[in-house]
């Protein structure tokens, strides 16, 4: 069976930046289950998945426009440490909600100093040319309940 829209698709798959550097691996976990067509995963690789089938192998770039998006700088913030009332010890690298105009919007420290915090609202692999390696596993249809709930079971 090829992979088309309402298919659930098994894939494994290795993922690396430009460098080279695996950023994500299924290696030796169960193979990543989703519903094609639902945008499960990135636009730019369920593009690259459409029409394969149970045994193909191949290799895919994933330009920023169809993985998380381009960075932007209107996303990286500077705020006063009192916008995290009750939070006492903030370190670079923590996450939180940033409520906004558009809903809320998850944030990570990425900058402390004295009383001013930097907060980017960038996907953290957004700006970034993804490389996959991936094995299609397995190719079904999807069931009813699978289809009504929008991805795979």
């Amino acid at each position: 069976m090829q992979v088309k829209k309402d298919c659930v698709v098994l894939m494994h798959y290795t993922l690396t930046n430009d460098q080279g550097d695996v950023l994500d691996s299924s290696e030796g976990r169960e193979p990543l289950k989703f519903l094609q067509g639902a945008h499960n995963i990135i636009i730019g690789l369920e593009k690259a998945i459409e029409g394969k089938q149970q045994g193909d192998t191949f290799d895919v770039s994933v330009e920023p426009e169809e993985a998380y998006g381009v960075r932007h700088e209107q996303m990286i913030q500077k705020v006063p440490k009192s916008a995290f009332q009750g939070v006492e010890d903030l370190a670079v690298g923590m996450s939180f909600q940033a409520e906004t105009e558009h809903g809320p919007v998850p944030v990570k420290i990425t900058e402390v100093v004295d009383d001013v915090v930097t907060v980017d609202g960038n996907h953290e692999l957004a700006g970034q040319r993804l490389h996959f390696k991936v094995s299609i596993e397995d190719v079904r249809a999807a069931s009813q309940e699978e289809l009504e709930h929008n991805h795979a079971h």
